[in-house]
């Protein structure tokens, strides 16, 4: 044990040491950071034009003499501001795990030496183990960067301080970002690992990203006539909510059609348990961490379903050294 141990320690720090001398990498990163920061800056200048405001509103009002209660104090939700973040993440955070994954098969097979690794005293599963792990500590540290970029991009350009609970819900959020990257890695790596040809491989593994990141989640949101409103149509019509699920009921197929092409998407679960979490989807704001968490627990179960498929897909089956062709 203590063998296996240290040798998927070795091959996680390789991957660490081998990825970090990546360009791709570095630019794939560097890209997520930007994006995400330009569209933060942009949410964070305008909440920062309400905070002063609303700040000079009240000082005004001091001066005069009245109470500051006479103006009423507006709720800020500062972790509004993550939604480009967010979705930045959905995207191209895909688009690194993917890249990620297909790096640690294609350098081993590339070179010709996966069959020699597993001829010495290694087993497939510490190699596997040890190259998820160290790949995993890269995801980790790239979305720590990101997350802790948002916060301090928050606090200075919005001029917002975080309180305890609204950093525990960016911590909650930063998690469920990790694990929605792992899967794609998993998703990269297994493809790039079994299949006969790595172009193949990564083909299929862009055209999952496209189907599963763009194009489900988007179906999902346009057939939802909810969603073409602001602030959904049932609210705007004022209809109450027993003659909503009614009028539902009647439409159940199309329902059941429409939600299985969005719960397809490990995204739009990503997406769900963090706008409830950060109050971007504005009916959790109020709610507690815990309450928020129970409503959204079939969206973290939903994703860790997934990375549990695709690690067993990853691991169980024996390679076939005699499929695999050098590219």
């Amino acid at each position: 044990m203590t063998s296996a141990w240290t040798a998927i320690r070795t091959i996680a720090a390789k991957e660490v040491t081998g990825a970090r001398r990546t360009s791709l990498l570095l630019v794939i990163t560097s890209f997520m950071l930007l994006a995400g920061l330009v569209a933060l800056v942009v949410a964070a200048l305008a909440l920062h034009d309400e905070v002063t405001t609303y700040n000079d509103a009240r000082a005004l009002l001091l001066s005069l003499g009245k109470p500051a209660s006479s103006i009423a104090s507006p709720t800020f939700v500062p972790l509004k501001l993550l939604r480009g973040f967010i979705e930045y993440i959905e995207i191209i955070g895909a688009v690194l795990g993917i890249v990620l994954g297909y790096r640690a098969a294609a350098i081993e097979r590339g070179r010709n030496t996966l069959a020699l690794i597993l001829t010495r005293p290694l087993t497939q599963t510490a190699l596997i183990g040890g190259k998820l792990l160290g790949n995993l500590a890269l995801i980790v540290m790239v979305l720590t960067a990101t997350f802790a970029l948002g916060a301090v991009g928050i606090m200075l350009i919005g001029g917002v301080a975080l309180s305890l609970d609204e950093m525990l819900r960016l911590v909650l959020t930063a998690l469920a970002a990790i694990l929605f990257v792992t899967i794609f890695f998993v998703l990269g790596f297994a493809l790039a690992l079994r299949m006969r040809r790595l172009p193949q491989a990564l083909l299929a593994a862009f055209s999952l990203w496209l189907v599963l990141v763009l194009i489900a989640p988007q179906i999902g949101d346009t057939m939802d006539p909810d969603n073409q409103v602001p602030g959904g149509v049932f609210r705007t019509l004022g209809i109450p909510k027993p003659e909503e699920k009614a009028i539902l009921a009647s439409f159940k197929t199309y329902e059941t059609i429409r939600d299985s092409i969005e719960q397809a998407s490990p995204a739009k679960h990503f997406e769900r348990w963090s706008f409830a979490l950060t109050g971007i989807k504005e009916t959790f704001i109020g709610q507690s961490v815990a309450a928020v968490m129970i409503d959204r627990i079939t969206n973290l179960l939903w994703l860790l379903g997934d990375l549990a498929v695709l690690l067993a897909l990853l691991f169980l089956p024996r390679l076939d050294f005699t499929r695999l062709t050098k590219e």
